[in-house]
């Protein structure tokens, strides 16, 4: 099934993702949780891969019931993905205490028409950013939050490019393994994979 998500203009993606520090986040104030990427280049290939990318508990801003993945997309048709899961370990440590699905409209395994989603022609300069579903899960100070994001091994994924941070703005810390990581359980070490430190693909983690 194709999945269709709807994404802001370039322009207003830019005034949404505006970081607002607090001590807590509203349903009324989108916020950043976690600082933000900000200019990207593009990280191309993804087919038989899985993204990874650390969120610390040392670097929250916020807090919030629920959390929000913003990914960024930056070449290609289509984002095939077979699978998207948080997982949570205690901050430092690398064993896998929870495992959280991820999903966009409703499923963990969707494929994202980048040409319906972005009415733009998309680029480093103008990625396609697209919010997946709010996962039931509230960020804390004494946890890691790694979220991997598994690519079919397709032609589509073979074309397609995931926006990757230029410059060490935010925290996040990015690696990608080959393979399918995204079915480890409670008790497995998180795969660890090359690591680059920038982080790829996520570009925000917010609220809403």
């Amino acid at each position: 099934m194709r999945i269709h998500n709807t994404v802001a203009s370039a322009f207003l993606t830019l005034a949404m993702f505006v970081a607002c520090l607090g001590n807590s986040a509203s349903a009324q104030n989108p916020q950043n949780l976690v600082a933000g990427v900000g200019p990207v280049i593009s990280n191309l290939a993804w087919a038989n891969w899985t993204s990874m990318n650390r969120i610390s508990g040392g670097s929250l801003l916020a807090s919030s019931p629920n959390t929000r993945f913003y990914l960024g997309f930056t070449a290609g048709i289509s984002a095939d993905i077979a699978n998207m899961v948080v997982y949570t370990t205690q901050r430092g440590l690398p064993v896998i205490t929870a495992v959280t699905p991820v999903t966009l409209n409703g499923v963990s395994n969707p494929t994202i028409t980048l040409t319906d989603v972005c009415n733009y022609t998309i680029s480093a300069s103008a990625p396609c950013i697209v919010g997946l579903d709010p996962t039931a899960i509230s960020l804390s100070p004494l946890n890691d939050y790694y979220l991997a994001v598994y690519f079919t091994n397709d032609s589509n994924n073979n074309i397609l490019g995931v926006a990757k941070q230029q410059w060490p703005t935010s925290s996040l810390v990015g690696s990608d393994v080959v393979g399918d990581h995204t079915h480890r359980q409670v008790g497995d070490f998180v795969p660890l994979g090359n690591q680059n430190g920038a982080p790829h693909l996520l570009m925000y983690v917010m609220n809403q």
